[in-house]
């Protein structure tokens, strides 16, 4: 196999994109064409190491054999009839998540965002269904739940954009972790509490144990769903199959997505026994969602994933990973579980100008935050992957340090 696949180039391709494309994304300059396992090359066979994996979704590895062979044998055999009828990797897929999880139903969709949908439309008519005219979603601030409308509602940061209001009525917000505003704000009125038990866009940060059992408790007195989203920490990121098997509460529903399909774009929306008969026929619906393809795709994913040998691995790697870090100049604390690392960084170094220097080292990252890297490699890199990226990112912040 050669290093580099046949393309028009980076200049053409952004040129392209400079002409066709809506002005939604500030993209790095570089034009990925091939990725194999934790390692992707550009147009000009340049080689990286992938510390972001297209942000936690490739978690198995770039282009994985499992996962390939799975979607070009589904895809010579059926690739779509739509929802109105029965496909067995659609039915196995969601017994597979249910009996993994939350042991009720599962909506697919084709989305982190549309599973957040389905799970707050869930919400609202779980709430109406005890008599709440008027349900409310309550989450904690700096929350990321996607860009649709009711996902881009329960997403403060995101919500206060005034040019695309109004946003949706009945969503709320309270400080991250502060548990005595959570049980606060949840009342008569409230469908549910809508949490990412460690957020992800934000810049890595866990939720207290307090305050999820205060969101447990507060939605148990009130009637009201506790739900996870699961879209960035689940499918083994943090070291369990759901990160929610790492705290003291369990939910009434998760979403997931990302890493679900290994890089095929596939979502679901799980609930536990209390919420699997609140949606019936009519009431949601997607053309594309669990189609044969995906949901190949994403059963050969969890094949892989949801094996206690590999969940140990994250979990181990992932303390070698912040012991190594924290021992560079530079750093001043790592946050999260598993291969979700926030790497903080001291004070006066802006985390887009090291991340963009890692770039041009071969290392791919993210800066969520002016302050923070977020580190999320694949879940099958080795000790090796740690130390050469630990050793990228010990170079760019001597350099920072020294101007």
């Amino acid at each position: 196999m050669t290093d580099v696949a046949e393309g028009i180039g980076l200049a053409e391709t952004r040129a392209l994109e400079e002409r066709y494309l809506m002005r939604t994304y500030k993209r790095a300059p570089v034009d990925f064409v091939r990725g194999e396992g934790a390692l992707l090359w550009d147009a000009d066979g340049k080689r990286y190491l992938d510390f972001l994996t297209g942000i936690s979704v490739c978690s198995v590895g770039h282009c994985h054999p499992d996962v390939v062979k799975a979607v070009r044998e589904q895809s010579h055999r059926l690739m779509h009839v739509s929802n109105l009828f029965y496909t067995e990797p659609m039915a196995q897929l969601a017994a597979q998540l249910s009996d993994s999880s939350l042991g009720g139903r599962v909506f697919f969709t084709n989305s982190g965002t549309e599973a957040n949908e389905c799970a707050i439309k869930i919400a609202r008519k779980h709430a109406h269904g005890r008599g709440v005219s008027a349900p409310e979603i309550v989450s904690f601030e700096r929350d990321f739940h996607g860009r649709t409308y009711g996902a881009l509602s329960a997403t403060p940061g995101l919500a206060t954009n005034e040019a695309l209001g109004p946003m949706l009525p009945g969503f709320r917000s309270v400080p991250r972790n502060d548990a005595a505003a959570l049980r606060e704000a949840v009342g008569e009125n409230t469908a549910a509490v809508l949490i990412e038990p460690i957020q992800g866009e934000a810049g890595v940060f866990p939720i207290s144990e307090e305050a999820l059992l205060a969101a447990r408790q507060a939605c148990d007195e009130a009637g009201a769903l506790l739900i996870f989203d699961e879209i960035q920490t689940g499918v083994g990121r943090t070291g369990s199959l759901w990160a929610y098997e790492q705290t003291p509460v369990r939910p009434d529903v998760i979403t997931s997505a990302k890493a679900l399909g290994g890089g095929f774009p596939i979502g679901a929306c799980i609930t536990g026994p209390a919420a699997a008969e609140v949606l019936e026929p009519g009431d949601h619906g997607s053309t594309f969602a669990a189609g044969p393809v995906a949901t190949a795709a994403a059963t050969a994913v969890l094949a892989l994933v949801d094996d206690p040998v590999l969940l140990r691995h994250v979990r181990e790697l992932g303390a070698y990973l912040c012991e190594r870090l924290r021992e560079l100049d530079g750093v001043r604390e790592t946050r999260g579980r598993g291969l979700m690392v926030g790497v903080g960084l001291e004070e006066g170094i802006d985390s887009a100008a090291v991340g963009a220097d890692l770039l041009k080292r071969g290392l791919v990252v993210n800066a969520p935050r002016p302050d923070t890297l977020r580190l999320l490699p694949p879940l099958v890199i080795d000790s090796d992957h740690v130390d050469q990226a630990v050793g990228l990112i010990s170079e760019s912040l001597l350099g920072f340090a020294q101007r």
